[in-house]
């Protein structure tokens, strides 16, 4: 309460300030009051303000030569009208006849002045403190206007206290939609709230990330120009320059060169104007003074259909100009009555009677002296704005008519108080000549923009509809087909930092705005995400992605596969040998106590056979996906397989050197080694060893299935670890050692018997046997592909081959081709033929 006594305090003030150093001789024009049963007030800018010094607080007096304002006139004759049909309508307000304050606000004082005027008591010149505001009972019911935000949050922060209603038709900022700050505060035009939302969507449906923001200095422009940017920029839009024009600019002033070098210089295509007709003008003179042309100009409401901007000289020329504006209504009579008005005779401004209250800016020489043929002529944009005064009174006359209890045909008459005409006026919902009527919680209204295109033909301008934008939420709907781009081609122009990068390529920004940045192409391995500010992010696992891609792939899982051509012809191969071995087995098993067989080494044979078959099952361990079975086992049996049968092979051969080198020469050797069984404990004592490496391996060096992902970005190879252990290392260099002790034991037996001498099979198969792991080694070092367990596969399959084929077949041969030569008789001269050399020697 002391709050809101403080503040009467500072209106009763300032009411008296403004009229005691502002009181002139001046004349008030009977055309701006109407007695009625109840009054209506409305703040108009009949004629444009003047910048001036004034060395006291006194009201501008706006009826001034050279400053008349036509859009401003057409506002105020709408509000006349709108009167003028309530009045003579018997369904709105029958017996109840509406009057009128209207005032000529040019300025803030005068704006200020003509509010505090509103709230004087009726009769009265000044504003009385109360307890109760609620029982205030001021001159007028409600307020039509002003015109601008500033003036807008001027006179409803006064108003307020009072809770008297205020409509304004052209007041569109956001702030004013506050209801603790403005609770009497509603408005016909959109909300900024949309219009900036429309302007985003605008700018994200051409593209355009790289734009010039211009606002003017005043609420309008400087509330715009940062809501707009709050949501350009959350929307990834970037501001290339932004600028707010002081009140006081003029074109060619160091000021506006300035702003126009930079907008030159920031390279964007787009430049938004948030701005107020008055300073609008200004800007497009000093481009057009600058000669700053090929631009895209967004136009706010404001300005975006004014005659005031279209009309300056040589702004055809400055590019194209997209615009939001509210959308096209009609007031039906309102060219008719200012004509009538224009015809009629006036009557003469009365006079300023001393004791009067004086400047108060209800005059308009001007208007008086219309005639049909000088009257301002009514054009697209002012009319839109009339229909927003227009519907605001009778937006006030349906709240009126609800409170008064008139639709019984019949209003009662009484006394109304301001608040109970507000609740009224936030629940009309009526229609208006096809047009919805209606407020929303914040005073706004329920309505809609138009998005508009400039067209010039010659000198004459006029613009086109393009399409709309509706809310809520906010949606925006444009015919492209209608736009006539003035680029090449009817190209949509570009406004970007920087052009959109290829597919796969990541942005890098290089300065402080995001949407300026350098293209570099994604890893392999990696994809751009496009949800995550086009960056690269790495795939997972079990992906993969080339470089430069904008997804990523599964890998393929890959192993030797049983259905594989290679996999059918090594398993052919690995069986023929098994069966081979088999056979064998079978036919020495037939033919043991012949001399080929005993000669080979026995039921030695049985082993080495039996070792070589192991081996061979081994390989079977290569096919398929790995298993862990299959990895433990494939290649330690084929090592401990082999073992045995290196094994057998050396100790046959050392024994053949022993019976017919040592046997005579080392009698004592000889017999220990028969006596001891030495053949037999060698073979057990190196395949034991092998066993214990193997052992070893498997529990140290556990061979398990894994997935390789290092060697190909875009497979998974499916393999044994064992390749990959000092294991597998110590067991094949085991076997090299082998292979070395029975070549050596066979080359020192080349001059045995011819029936006992195995010395160039067995060499051949020993080289072979080394050749063949030394081209696996060799192709494992440069290439580590799918078919790598192939070659391991290969390589083991020829060691058996080449230990089978050299020491068996030949033997075979012998045995079913040659059985003149599987006899006693054959070996026995065979052997005094070796004894009859060693003795001539």
């Amino acid at each position: 309460m002391l709050l809101c006594k403080a503040r009467l305090v500072g209106l009763q003030l300032l009411i008296s300030c403004c009229w005691a150093f502002a009181c002139h001789s001046t004349e008030s024009s009977p055309d701006f009051t109407l007695p009625g049963d109840y009054l209506l007030a409305g703040l108009f800018p009949l004629h444009s303000g003047c910048l001036q010094v004034r060395h006291r607080p006194e009201v501008t007096l706006c009826d001034r030569s050279c400053s008349f304002n036509e859009h401003g006139y057409h506002l105020f004759q709408a509000m006349r009208l709108g009167v003028e049909e309530i009045n003579n309508s018997t369904a709105l307000l029958p017996n109840i006849t509406l009057g009128y304050q209207l005032y000529d606000v040019c300025s803030d004082s005068a704006n200020v002045y003509a509010t505090l005027r509103v709230l004087s008591l009726p009769g009265q010149h000044h504003i009385e403190l109360q307890g109760d505001l609620l029982h205030y009972s001021p001159t007028v019911l409600a307020v039509i206007g002003p015109d601008s935000t500033n003036r807008a949050a001027t006179t409803a922060a006064l108003l307020s206290p009072f809770l008297v209603p205020m409509i304004s038709y052209a007041a569109s900022s956001e702030t004013l939609s506050v209801k603790r700050q403005y609770p009497s505060f509603l408005r016909t035009i959109p909300n900024d709230k949309y219009q900036v939302e429309t302007m985003v969507l605008l700018l994200q449906k051409f593209g355009w990330t790289w734009i010039s923001l211009v606002g003017s200095s005043d609420d309008y422009g400087q509330l715009g120009v940062q809501a707009l940017e709050n949501q350009a920029t959350g929307q990834g839009i970037c501001i290339a320059f932004k600028d707010i024009m002081p009140f006081s600019a003029q074109v060619g002033d160091e000021r506006m060169q300035c702003l126009m070098r930079h907008l030159a210089q920031a390279g964007a295509t787009v430049v938004v104007v948030f701005s107020s007709r008055q300073l609008a003008r200004v800007f497009f003179e000093s481009v057009v003074l600058t000669n700053l042309t090929g631009k895209v100009w967004v136009a706010s409401e404001a300005w975006a259909l004014s005659r005031h901007i279209t009309g300056v000289p040589g702004i055809q020329r400055i590019g194209m100009v997209l615009g939001v504006a509210i959308q096209k209504r009609t007031v039906p009579r309102l060219k008719a009555f200012e004509e009538a008005y224009a015809r009629a005779d006036k009557e003469a401004p009365w006079p300023c009677h001393k004791g009067s209250w004086c400047s108060s800016n209800q005059l308009c020489r001007e208007c008086q002296a219309f005639m049909a043929h000088t009257m301002p002529k009514l054009k697209a944009f002012s009319m839109s704005s009339a229909y927003n005064a227009y519907r605001a009174v009778y937006a006030v006359a349906h709240g009126l008519h609800q409170l008064l209890g008139c639709a019984s045909g019949a209003c009662s008459r009484g006394r109304v108080y301001p608040w109970q005409l507000l609740e009224q006026i936030h629940k009309v919902h009526f229609l208006l000549h096809k047009d919805t009527v209606a407020f929303n919680d914040n005073g706004d209204p329920l309505s809609s923009y138009n998005i508009i295109a400039w067209d010039w033909n010659g000198p004459k301008w006029t613009f086109t509809v393009l399409g709309s934008s509706t809310w809520s939420p906010v949606q925006l709907n444009i015919n492209e087909t209608k736009i006539q781009w003035h680029g090449k081609d009817n190209q949509v122009p570009k406004s970007v930092c920087s052009s959109d990068c290829l597919e796969g390529h990541q942005r890098v920004v290089t300065g402080f705005h995001h949407c300026c940045f350098e293209c570099v192409p994604c890893g392999a391995g990696t994809f751009l995400n496009k949800s995550d500010l086009y960056r690269c992010q790495p795939c997972g696992k079990e992906e993969w992605a080339p470089e430069g891609s904008q997804t990523c792939f599964p890998r393929t899982v890959v192993f030797l596969a049983l259905h594989e051509h290679t996999s059918w012809v090594l398993l052919a191969a690995n069986t023929l040998l098994l069966l081979l071995l088999l056979g064998t087995a079978g036919l020495f098993a037939w033919h043991l106590d012949t001399p080929v067989v005993r000669s080979a080494g026995g039921r030695l044979c049985f082993l080495m056979l039996g070792s070589l078959a192991a081996g061979s099952g081994s390989l079977y361990g290569f096919f398929g996906e790995p298993t862990r079975p299959a990895c433990l086992l494939r290649q330690a049996l084929f090592a401990l397989g082999f073992t045995i049968f290196l094994s057998c092979l050396t100790v046959r051969s050392f024994q053949l050197i022993i019976i017919f080198k040592f046997s005579t020469k080392v009698p004592t050797f000889y017999h220990a080694w028969v006596q001891n069984h030495g053949a037999g404990l060698f073979v057990m004592i190196s395949s034991v060893a092998q066993l214990l490496i193997c052992l070893t391996w498997l529990v140290v060096w556990t061979p398990l299935p894994t997935r390789e992902y290092q060697r190909f970005p875009h497979l998974v190879m499916l393999e044994c670890t064992e390749t990959n252990s000092l294991g597998f290392i110590l067991a094949f260099l085991y076997n090299g050692l082998l292979s070395i002790s029975a070549f050596a034991c066979s080359y020192l037996g080349k001059d045995l018997p011819e029936n006992y001498n195995e010395a160039k099979c067995v060499t051949f198969s020993l080289l072979f046997n080394f050749v063949s792991w030394i081209a696996f080694f060799t192709t494992a070092s440069v290439y580590d592909g799918k078919y790598l367990p192939a070659a391991n596969m290969m390589a083991g399959l020829s060691s058996l081959s080449s230990g089978f084929g050299g020491y068996f077949l030949p033997k075979c041969y012998v045995i079913l081709y040659r059985p003149d030569l599987n006899s006693t008789e054959h070996f026995q001269a065979s052997i005094q033929d070796y004894t009859r050399r060693c003795g001539s020697t």
